[in-house]
């Protein structure tokens, strides 16, 4: 399968020219996509609750208003809004507002491929993904550069939905990098499955095992911190740059032959059977019903999985090795 990926020349930036564009909630990707948009000439209103992510908004020269009032006027209504809240919050107040040629647009795909949202079907709706945090999209915006997104047209009511999406993939930098095409199912089932697997899941919980490995060996929990936690950045950061047989032409050929035959028996056939269960109650909808029925019974579970690993051994290890690098400080 070939991928279909846009570039600066694929985009009209002027079709947002003359339009005012509503971002709904200013977080992490909230706050950069008002800021690159406004930067590129937008008319650009927020609309955020008083307090926390408003005040924010407000240095930044905004002046958050409510929801409703944001989106009456807006041409395309970004929604940047946590995934758990997203679908409560656009009931209450976005969907009795928005009206007929208004493109409602998004930055994951969650609460359309599992019907938290119904859009109206006399409008365009959209998704501009890009593929990092909002604060690496804002610092490349401001050096010149772009962040990789992805784009997905779920409904395309006026004809024009992809060209107002590249638009808006042009105004935040992302066509400087390219623009992948995909749909809201692809993004959203991919996205969640590395999250769990790799990215965070996979990854703190191998970082824990193998942490409490060494300790209960008898080795210093800084030791063991170093090991497997501290460097585990250098290793990621030459996989980033380089791709796999790169960071292994970076390594010493100890650490690869231990890679490549030790490996495999860290994350063998009953990983792997549990990655493909974990797909599964990705692709079913069970993850996604299991997380937002349980936010929406107060979240003490997910409350509880936050705080049981503050104070652990893991952490305060951490705190001694980080207190040794001070210009870690505040990250």
């Amino acid at each position: 399968m070939s991928l279909t990926i846009y570039h600066e020349s694929d985009a009209d930036p002027t079709l947002l020219a003359d339009s005012r564009v509503a971002i709904i909630g200013y977080g992490n990707q909230g706050r950069a996509h008002a800021l690159n948009l406004r930067d590129s000439g937008i008319d650009v209103v927020v609309g955020q609750r008083p307090g926390g992510s408003a005040d924010r908004a407000e240095a930044d020269g905004f002046a958050p208003m409510p929801v409703e009032e944001a989106v009456s006027p807006a041409d395309l209504v970004i929604l940047t809004l946590p995934d758990e809240s997203a679908g409560d919050i656009y009931d209450e107040r976005i969907g009795p507002v928005i009206e007929k040629g208004q493109t409602l647009g998004f930055v994951h795909g969650f609460n359309i491929r599992f019907g938290f949202i119904t859009p109206r079907p006399d409008q365009d709706v959209v998704m501009i993904a890009p593929k990092g945090p909002g604060t690496l999209l804002r610092s490349l915006y401001v050096e010149g550069k772009g962040l990789p997104a992805l784009i997905a047209v779920h409904q395309d009511e006026s004809g024009r939905a992809r060209q107002t999406a590249l638009a808006w993939a042009s105004a935040i930098g992302s066509t400087r990098a390219g623009v992948v095409e995909t749909t809201f199912a692809c993004e959203t089932e991919t996205d969640l499955f590395g999250e769990q697997v790799v990215l965070c899941g996979g990854m703190t919980s191998l970082v824990k095992a193998a942490f409490e490995t060494l300790v209960e060996a008898g080795y210093e929990p800084e030791f063991a911190y170093i090991e497997c936690v501290h460097e585990l950045k250098q290793v990621v950061d030459l996989l980033y740059e380089r791709g796999l047989t790169g960071m292994r032409d970076a390594i010493s050929n100890t650490a690869e032959y231990g890679d490549l035959t030790r490996g495999p028996r860290v994350i063998g056939e009953a990983a792997r059977r549990e990655m493909k269960d974990i797909l599964e109650e990705i692709r079913g909808g069970t993850f996604a019903a299991e997380w937002i029925d349980g936010c929406r019974s107060g979240g003490k579970l997910f409350r509880h999985l936050h705080d049981a690993d503050v104070g652990t051994p893991l952490e305060r290890a951490g705190e001694a090795v980080r207190s040794l690098m001070p210009w870690l400080s505040g990250r």
